[in-house]
């Protein structure tokens, strides 16, 4: 059956029932047509919207703990530290975690994910109401987090490609992406509010976000799945992903070129210390600067839906990632807030435009029976984009001073996107979403 096709057909049915006679029905061509998909897309915008308003409070409470007894480079060290430790799970878990979305009901690994999710923030939520907030539990919870996290995003990425037809698949990629950066534009602004008004009502206000993620997740209907041979060695179904993208020189190309530049360019881990030390603008500024990247996504997402890129996409995707070192490099050496919020919608709408095409790749060239481990495997070079690279940051601003650390990895990630060009050249020509490069 083809990816899809199984819910397609419920849904067809389900318009059949109710058309009292209708004979036959079209399959929707938006991805919002889906009732599967509409449950998926609200749960994922509430998940987003939780964790963005939760993660920018974590940060901001790291760094201003730490500069009650620290320096600012020692500070910026601990704000590594953090992003560490919710890597680390990712990075100990991914063949885990890919054999399990493969092997275990999709639907059952999201719902207890976001339920462990929910615990956490509520442990965040009675820490700070109670004035209990120190590094120790925030550093031990961040760790939950990142195994929730773990298990969740291979297993999610690996449920959207069947919520909707394969020929929907891209519109689906652009849509889900908007709910992700919807979160992200809000949620730091009204972690910030929030936590000016008091310190626990961010947590409070995300806790209740992940209820609702959980009963949107709980509605899923059973999800068509490929046949799974139980008698195969599990730990070869579990290298298998990392097998897969290591041929696969398209989908290599696609992660890898994430990872590493993100890795350079991460001037979202320094955002705390530019907003309290560089910039001078407190909590809400911060919250401010976290959702600009999320504005210039979300714009390009929006534009995607409807006029979803035809050809010429892996040197589209090259050229985005060169634009959000140039805009990483921008941010680092400006003083100014409007000059910083610009580069960082700029920064954002090209990493928007990067993640379309790699998701896009990596979904339609993916069989869906490895789409787990495979999802596993980008998960892990994702996150370690983001926490590593949070980490890299952060040591690095501790070595050689936070406006340094985040010009140079601007730098780093232009050089990247050069090399990236050269020794992949299946990304290089790839032209459309559905043909392979020749």
């Amino acid at each position: 059956m083809a990816v899809g096709e199984g819910t397609v057909l419920s849904e067809a049915r389900g318009e059949t029932e109710r058309g009292q006679g209708a004979v036959e029905t079209k399959a929707p061509r938006h991805a919002f047509g889906y009732r599967d998909y509409r449950l998926f897309w609200t749960a994922r915008l509430c998940s987003t919207l939780a964790q963005s308003c939760m993660v920018v409070i974590i940060g901001w409470q790291v760094y201003d703990l730490a500069r009650r007894t620290m320096d600012t480079r020692q500070a910026s060290l601990q704000l590594g530290l953090i992003g560490l430790a919710q890597f680390l799970p990712l990075f100990s878990l991914v063949l885990v975690t890919g054999w399990v979305a493969d092997r275990v009901d999709r639907r059952f690994v999201v719902r207890s994910t976001t339920g462990l999710l929910l615990l956490c923030t509520a442990a965040l939520c009675g820490l700070t109401y109670t004035r209990h907030i120190a590094l120790l539990p925030i550093f031990i919870i961040a760790m939950l987090l990142g195994v929730a996290r773990a298990f969740s995003a291979p297993a999610s990425s690996a449920i959207a490609p069947n919520l909707v037809p394969a020929e929907v698949l891209p519109s689906a990629i652009a849509t889900n992406s908007i709910a992700g950066r919807i979160g992200v534009i809000v949620g730091p602004s009204m972690g910030g509010y929030l936590y000016a008004w008091a310190p626990a009502m961010p947590y409070l206000f995300s806790a209740c976000l992940f209820a609702i993620s959980l009963s949107c997740f709980l509605l899923l209907r059973p999800i068509e799945r490929s046949a799974i041979d139980r008698s195969r060695n599990p730990w070869r179904q579990m290298v298998e992903g990392l097998a897969f993208v290591r041929h696969n020189r398209l989908v290599l190309g696609a992660i890898s070129l994430d990872l590493f530049a993100v890795l350079l360019g991460g001037a979202t881990a320094m955002l705390p210390v530019y907003a309290r030390d560089i910039l001078h603008v407190g909590p809400s500024g911060l919250g401010h600067l976290r959702a600009a990247p999320a504005v210039g996504a979300i714009l390009t997402a929006l534009w995607f839906t409807f006029r979803p890129l035809r050809n010429r996409v892996g040197i589209k995707m090259l050229a985005a990632v060169a634009v959000f070192g140039a805009g990483t490099v921008g941010f680092g050496l400006s003083r100014n807030l409007a000059l910083s919020l610009v580069c960082l919608v700029v920064l954002g709408a090209a990493d928007m435009l990067s993640v379309y095409v790699r998701q896009s790749l990596i979904q339609l060239f993916t069989p869906n029976e490895m789409r787990g481990r495979v999802g596993a495997v980008s998960s892990l070079f994702v996150s370690a984009s983001n926490e590593l690279g949070e980490a890299e940051s952060g040591f690095l601003a501790a070595l050689i001073g936070p406006v340094a650390a985040v010009v140079g990895g601007g730098i780093g990630s232009i050089i990247i996107t050069m090399l990236w060009a050269r020794w992949f050249p299946a990304l290089r020509l790839a032209e459309k979403f559905d043909t392979k490069p020749g």
